[in-house]
């Protein structure tokens, strides 16, 4: 059911945990479905320096949160927010279909940090 990339990054999830000092933070999800993702940014000179994730969910839930940090890190912002679900599913070789929500929360949440930041450091 599940393709090989999507169980190691189940198996071993990259990039886990806070950020204590992040200057851009996405929380997406529904508590109701039980899938929440937690997005921690370092942002220094428009390049994301350091990601992590913290996600409460299924297998492909972690999964998809874990490829999405891999494939924006050192990244500028523009590029992070060019990541869709679509792209986060190819890189794990898909996803069955009842589990493409969990790629466009992966999208969601690093979205919603991108622009978080934005916000926050939109005078610099």
């Amino acid at each position: 059911m599940y393709s090989e990339k999507v169980m190691d990054h189940f198996s071993n999830p990259r990039n886990v945990g806070e950020i204590p000092d992040a200057n851009g933070v996405g929380t997406v999800g529904n508590a109701k479905c039980g899938d929440i993702m937690k997005m921690y940014l370092k942002v220094e000179n428009g390049v994301i320096v350091d990601v992590k994730f913290k996600t409460f969910g299924c297998g492909a839930a972690i999964a998809t949160s874990s490829m999405a940090t891999e494939m924006v890190k050192g990244k500028t912002l523009e590029e992070a927010l060019q990541l869709t679900n679509k792209a986060v599913a190819d890189a794990l070789d898909g996803l069955p279909p009842v589990k493409m929500h969990c790629s466009l929360l992966a999208e969601e949440a690093i979205h919603a940090a991108v622009e978080d930041y934005m916000k926050n450091h939109s005078g610099e």
